[in-house]
């Protein structure tokens, strides 16, 4: 969870990720923030989060997005 968190405080500095529980339904994160940080996870993680993974909610809060990672590392 820490590597995550570092990547998505470089991501948006101003954000509280590991508070924040709607970072899509809220607007926090947009499309391009989604784009970069789908391009981070796949290289620090050694995964491919495919387009059928671009979900929402796959994406609304860190945990929900460590989830997905632990997900994708697992079917790997």
């Amino acid at each position: 969870m820490e590597e995550l968190l570092i990547i998505l405080s470089e991501l948006r500095p101003d954000v509280d990720f590991t508070n924040q529980q709607k970072l899509i339904d809220e607007g926090i994160l947009d499309s391009f923030d989604i784009i970069s940080l789908v391009g981070e996870i796949n290289d620090h993680f050694d995964i491919e989060i495919g387009v059928e993974n671009l979900l929402p909610e796959n994406f609304n809060s860190a945990s929900a997005i460590i989830e997905l990672i632990r997900r994708l590392q697992d079917e790997g």
